[in-house]
């Protein structure tokens, strides 16, 4: 739908990182020529003057909203209070002042971290309210979560179009391999290579291995949502995801194969596992907006520690917004 991006001007928060700039490439590709980049070193969006400023300065027609602060378990155990307020007022502010200024379309990016701890698998959006989330990362779930409420009540109360999605843990190239930060493929994959360079004999990892997880990778993920923003306006929120499910325990046996690693591994099982699994329905997204996932997994994470390998001095400090 070329015709849909031709006149209207795209902000893209977070649009410099790691999703952000993914997104970026495939809105240039299905035809978007006005694409802009709110950087944060020139407008903080928990302030929201800075967020009048960026809206007059940009004055866009669509706002896809990337921007969050994010982190594995170890971050948001350590930062809850900080993960849940910025979240929570970055979003608010930017959703409120669209509606103001009467903005075409909003798209928010939630969280699989908004789903119950315990769900029915796979995932299905129905069930998004059905319990609190893992407690490891509620404040950064309910967070992102009350962006969907946000919207929905907008959009009847004012007729705001605002739509709501939600990706599964993402991964690929340009990834964020900051230990005190990064999501477990990138840290599994930092983990393995220097454990591989250094010879050692085994290597450490939280857990037991036992929890499942659905991974999507970034370049799917972005195509995912530029289709939404064109195909879809719903209040029902909708799945991203990959339909490929896989243990913490065959993962690292899978990243420690593509990086040579041949020690062993132990568990540390005095550390949290996280929610004990996570697989989407995607099913959503392919009959609203024709949204499927199509990277093979095995060469998302090849192509993955590839990038990291030949770029390890940029990717210690990750993907920057």
């Amino acid at each position: 739908m070329p015709d849909f991006w031709a006149n209207r001007r795209v902000a893209v928060t977070g649009g410099a990182g790691f999703l952000g700039s993914y997104v970026v490439d495939r809105l240039r590709q299905h035809g978007a020529k006005q694409v802009l980049v709110p950087r944060k070193t020139d407008y903080d969006l928990r302030v929201i003057t800075d967020v009048t400023r960026m809206y007059d300065d940009m004055q866009p027609d669509i706002v896809i909203h990337l921007a969050a602060i994010v982190g594995g378990i170890g971050a948001n155990r350590e930062r809850p209070g900080e993960f849940f307020y910025d979240n929570l007022i970055m979003g608010v502010q930017l959703i409120e002042l669209a509606r103001v200024r009467g903005i075409e379309k909003f798209v928010s990016i939630g969280t699989v971290c908004a789903y119950p701890k315990v769900t029915p698998v796979p995932f299905r959006e129905g069930d998004l309210w059905n319990g609190y989330p893992e407690e490891t990362n509620a404040p950064y779930g309910l967070a992102k979560k009350m962006l969907l409420v946000q919207g929905q009540a907008y959009r009847q109360q004012y007729g705001f179009k605002s739509i709501y999605l939600l990706p599964v843990n993402l991964y690929g190239p340009k990834d964020n391999f900051d230990p005190r930060s990064s999501h477990v493929i990138p840290a599994l994959i930092k983990k393995c290579l220097e454990a591989r360079d250094a010879e050692a004999k085994e290597m450490v990892v939280w857990g037991d291995g036992s929890p499942t997880r659905e991974f999507l990778y970034v370049e799917d993920a972005a195509e995912g949502i530029v289709l939404a923003t064109e195909r879809y306006d719903k209040a029902e929120p909708v799945n991203l995801g990959s339909a490929f499910e896989i243990s913490i325990m065959n993962l690292i046996e899978l990243i420690a194969d593509l990086t040579s690693f041949r020690g062993r591994i132990v568990w540390d099982t005095s550390q949290p596992n996280g929610q004990p699994r996570r697989k989407l329905d995607t099913s959503r997204a392919k009959a609203e907006f024709g949204f499927q996932a199509t990277t093979d997994f095995r060469e998302g994470l090849r192509q993955t520690f590839a990038w990291y390998e030949a770029n390890r001095h940029l990717g210690e400090a990750g993907a920057r917004q």
